[in-house]
């Protein structure tokens, strides 16, 4: 009898982040956050509704996460004009804030950056790997999550379907 309760509790267990994953699903609604950013404001993602948004978990050790911020920079300054939002989401419950300022001090980013100083919003995405990057239409319809590095390919793809058809 033992080890059917064990059994079950190991399913239980296995199950519980899946059930998490399908907050970043896509086609499935962005579970809503409120979070401090690095200038001291907040950030609500609901307020950002009627926005098609892009967010990237990052953090300052992450070895891929430099080099593909001047691609997500690009992309803000393409398309910024025509509503798009970035933010930023530092997974700052595994940084040192003097990391994290030098990071985008260096970069100069020109988008909010948010501190996850809690890590719920980063448990909040079932997060698997960082970087991240997640792309939320206008509706707040989540339409595609890239997990690892991105690539400029992939950023036009998930821009593609969020961005307002010109």
């Amino acid at each position: 009898m033992k080890t059917g309760w064990t059994l079950a509790m190991v399913c239980v267990a296995l199950l519980t982040p899946l059930r998490r994953l399908s907050s970043q699903v896509p086609d499935s609604i962005a579970p809503d956050f409120l979070l401090k950013t690095l200038t001291g404001d907040t950030v609500r993602l609901s307020d950002l509704r009627g926005h098609p948004v892009f967010l990237n978990f990052w953090a300052s050790w992450c070895k891929t996460c430099r080099p593909e911020m001047g691609d997500i920079i690009a992309a803000y300054n393409t398309h910024h004009g025509v509503g798009l939002e970035v933010l930023a989401i530092n997974l700052t419950d595994q940084e040192r804030m003097r990391d994290v300022r030098a990071f985008v001090q260096d970069l100069e980013l020109p988008f909010p950056v948010l501190l996850d100083q809690k890590g719920k919003v980063r448990r909040l995405y079932a997060l698997r790997g960082v970087p991240t990057s997640v792309f939320i239409d206008a509706r707040g319809i989540v339409r595609l999550v890239n997990i690892g590095p991105i690539t400029p390919e992939t950023i036009q793809r998930g821009l593609n379907q969020i961005l307002p058809v010109r």
